[in-house]
């Protein structure tokens, strides 16, 4: 579903709350129409027939109208949010799932312009929506009252005074498209800038590492720079607006006010239409189409262009799902191959690799190598260039989605928690599962002193509760607890000491199924049974042993952190049982 069709959707749902906001309006639009006319009553039945009480009484009659307005405009306000809320979650929801899928992420930092969007392009479209439910709904209705009620007080006068405001609009729509296409331009430079600051921000250590801070400031000074430009030329035609505007709503009062006495004198009008036709146009036309005109100049204009954003880079219509049938869950890789973009060099080369049901595999290699990239693979979250990856003799990426992901589990090194129980976080995957199953789960891996501390599965766990290690530990638990028969830990242990590591990844091995264990530590690797080395160029895959005679990239690892490496003994090479 496209964006446009998600908000049209989104609003459409909400229909009931439209239904009361319609009832509000014909409240609210009542001293907009009655006013020219009490006004009228007030003058010639009351004050210019010599009757003050007649003229004070119509015009008590306009004050209970503009309470009653005002009554109206109030519960406008109580409505809308059982109508904006509910958008703004699906247009949150169509943004987080267009980034998840973006073909080209941004590698090892955070999707700053994805952010962008949320706190940007969201709230706008979610501010715009609201601002045309009260303000452009309000102007509106306040705008065709008035019309009517003018039409109804001095027809003769409202079809002369109606010429300028209708050349005024028209010139005002023919600035429209420029105002779209400065107010896209402003967008894209926001997104721009926060994507630079967000990578400049990400990677300081690394900018000052190089002693790259001139170039990382040179590139968001012109990021900044193209942002103020762009603010100013919306600023510029904004201004042109509000001229345009401003001698729409000027010219028909200042025509009223020239041809008015000659209509009294005519005996075309009386002095009380004249005076009604004079408020409906100085109180509540003139202001109306004001506001209505930069309502469309900003709010819509800016509704417009977030959403077309928006459409631009959420999620594509859903793809097929597969059918494919796994027969087990042992791994088997043929010649993988994947790089990130079409000119760069591979970091995952013709890898063959066979991963049986107890089979414990740990990844090791230099930051950056590719680890993570071949943990993604081999979950099906990235389609290779070349080469297959199956799970249980089936493509992992024809596997169908629901089927897959509760056969894998991939954790990574930034465990998720959300606020909540423990229960909740630790049964995510395991819906079925009774406590003591969730218990067992803890106690396997190592977590059961924290989830006491935090008041059994029934603590809550809130923002910030945890520290980086104990949200690993309530992940490591999540996890142990699902069905999945291939689990994949890509650093999610690094945040743990190594005994609590060597614990959980001895409970997983334990537990049966796949192991695949991006190794934080190299400790990892004379635990697992076998050892799959990546340096960039080649691969190379065996025991240990096996790789410490023949790798020399693992040898240099091993020797680098042998004096960190306890003595292995020989349970480190032990299998887990089948």
């Amino acid at each position: 579903m496209s964006v446009w069709g998600l908000y049209r959707s989104a609003l459409a749902g909400q229909w009931r709350g439209g239904l009361v906001l319609l009832a509000c309006s014909v409240l609210e639009s009542a001293p907009a129409f009655l006013s020219g006319r009490l006004v009228e009553l007030a003058v010639d039945e009351g004050f210019a027939a010599a009757r003050p009480g007649t003229g004070l009484r119509w015009l008590a009659v306009f004050a209970l109208v503009a309470v009653l307005g005002a009554l109206g405009s109030r519960l406008v306000w109580h409505q809308l949010g059982k109508v904006v809320e509910p958008l703004r979650d699906a247009l949150v929801t169509a943004v987080v799932r267009g980034v998840l899928h973006d073909p080209a992420p941004p590698r090892n930092q955070p999707d700053a312009s994805g952010v962008a969007r949320i706190t940007q392009h969201v709230e706008v479209v979610r501010d715009a929506t609201a601002g045309l439910l009260v303000q452009a709904r309000g102007m509106i209705v306040t705008t065709v009252a008035a019309l009517a009620g003018l039409f109804t007080v001095a027809g003769s006068l409202a079809l002369i005074v109606a010429i300028p405001v209708v050349v005024a609009v028209g010139v005002f729509a023919c600035l429209l498209p420029s105002l779209a296409r400065r107010q896209r331009a402003l967008a894209l430079a926001d997104e721009r800038t926060a994507e630079v600051a967000g990578a400049s921000l990400s990677g300081m250590r690394d900018v000052v590492a190089c002693g790259a801070e001139p170039l990382a400031a040179l590139e968001l000074y012109d990021a900044i720079d193209t942002q103020a430009k762009a603010a100013v030329r919306v600023a510029r035609s904004g201004a042109a607006r509000s001229v345009v505007i401003a001698i729409g709503g000027f010219v028909p009062l200042l025509v009223a006010l020239l041809v008015a006495p000659g209509m009294v004198k005519d005996g075309v009008l009386t002095a009380g239409a004249a005076l009604g036709a004079l408020v409906y146009l100085a109180t509540t036309m003139q202001p109306a189409l004001r506001g209505l005109a930069a309502t469309a100049s900003t709010v819509v204009l800016r509704l417009i262009v977030a959403l077309r954003r928006l459409a631009e880079t959420a999620e594509a219509e859903p793809e097929a799902d597969g059918t494919a049938e796994p027969d087990g869950s042992a791994i088997y890789v043929r010649d993988l191959t994947f790089s990130w973009g079409a000119a760069a060099e591979p970091v995952v080369r013709g890898l063959d690799l066979h991963l049986r049901p107890g089979e414990r595999l740990a990844v090791v290699g230099p930051s950056g190598i590719g680890k993570s990239t071949l943990a993604g693979l081999l979950t099906g979250m990235l389609e290779p260039q070349a080469g297959r990856v199956l799970l249980g003799g089936a493509p992992v990426r024809e596997i169908p989605a629901a089927l897959r992901h509760r056969m894998v589990a991939l954790i990574p090194q930034e465990a998720y928690v959300f606020a909540g129980s423990v229960r909740d976080n630790v049964g995510l995957f395991a819906q079925t599962a009774m406590d003591g199953e969730l218990r067992a789960a803890v106690a396997a891996v190592g977590a059961e002193p924290l989830v006491t501390r935090l008041g059994g599965l029934d603590g809550e766990i809130g923002h910030g509760t945890l520290s980086a290690g104990e949200a690993q530990l309530i992940a490591l638990a999540r996890v142990y607890a699902s069905d999945a028969d291939v689990v994949v830990l890509d650093e999610a242990t690094s945040h743990l000491d190594p005994p609590a590591e060597a614990r959980a990844e001895r409970a997983f091995a334990e537990r049966g199924g796949v192991l695949v264990v991006i190794a934080h530590r190299l400790t990892s690797a004379l635990r697992a049974d076998r050892v799959l080395v990546m340096d960039g160029k080649e691969t190379a895959l065996g025991t240990h042993l096996e790789l410490m005679d023949r790798s020399t990239r693992y040898a240099q690892l091993m020797h680098a952190w042998s004096p960190r490496l306890p003595q292995p003994s020989a349970q480190f090479f032990q299998r887990a049982p089948e």
